[in-house]
Order: structure tokens, then sequence, then C-alpha cells
């Protein structure tokens, strides 16, 4: 009895992934992931979060001036000025996730559905609270097929 292991037709061995399966590893585009990362929470900030959370509170600040709201009669405005710059932080911020989205859904086609820990089937770094370090299972329906070719042609043959 002999067992051969030739090479497929795709050029890769049994049990390994070619360099364009994207899903396959386990840092898929770490480096793209974290550029785009970056660009959303310095534009979410510069574009979104700030713009909403100062106009929130000039316009807080015009009506306590007018009159239309009181002010604190122990520690003044600043309460409803800080509400009003909290309030509109957190809808900027929330308001640019479409846009990050669309950024990550360029990358493949997992990354889209959905924000949150796993990112949904595909793979790619916690950015929630994890370490970043998961173990991916996805495999590409392209890495599966040259598998499933390799094992087959990987089997003993008797002579």
């Amino acid at each position: 009895m002999t067992t051969e292991t030739t090479e497929n037709a795709g050029g890769v061995q049994p049990g390994t992934k070619k360099a364009w399966c994207p899903m396959g590893d386990k840092h898929f585009h770490s480096d793209e992931v974290k550029q785009i990362w970056k660009e959303c929470q310095e534009e979410s900030f510069w574009y979104r979060a700030l713009p909403l959370s100062l106009g929130s509170m000039a316009i807080t600040g015009g009506l306590i001036y007018n009159g239309v709201w009181k002010q604190s009669k122990r520690f003044g405005p600043f309460p409803k000025l800080a509400l009003a710059g909290i309030i509109g932080y957190a809808v900027g911020k929330a308001s640019y996730m479409g846009t990050c989205r669309e950024k990550f859904q360029k990358l493949g086609p997992d990354f889209g559905k959905g924000f949150g820990p796993g990112w949904g089937p595909g793979c790619g770094p916690l950015f929630f609270g994890g370490s970043g370090h998961r173990h991916c299972t996805h495999v590409c329906q392209e890495c599966k097929k040259v598998e499933e070719a390799g094992t087959e042609s990987a089997k003993p043959t008797q002579s």
C-alpha cells in the first residue's frame, strides 16, 4: 500500500489555505480593519459627534438664556448643558455607524452583517471589549472545494 499526496489543480496541499482566501486566515485584513476602525473613530468624532454636541449645547444655552428653560438654583445651567452635550455626542457617534458599516462591507461579504462581538459569521477583531484574538472557523467556498479535491486525491491507493 502506498500513499501519495499530490498537489491538486489549485496548487494547494490538503489542509492548507491559499493566500487569496480572505476568510480562511484568522488575521483577515488586520491592518485594513485597524485603519478603517481608526478612520471611523476620528471621522465620527470630527464630522458628527463634536458638531452635534456643540450645537445641542448652544441651543440649550440659548433656551436657558432666553428663559424658555430654567436653570438649576443650585448648579446653574451646567447640568442641562452637560446633558445636552452628552446626548449630542452619543447621537453623533450613532449616526455615523451606517457610514462606518459601508467601509467595512468593502473589505468582504461578512463584515456588513452587523456590529458587535464576532461580527456575524465572518472573522475579525473584537472591538467591543475583546482582545481581538478569536479563532476563525470560517472557510470560504473555494477553499472547501480545493480541500475536498485534495482529500480525494490523497486517499491511499492499493496496487
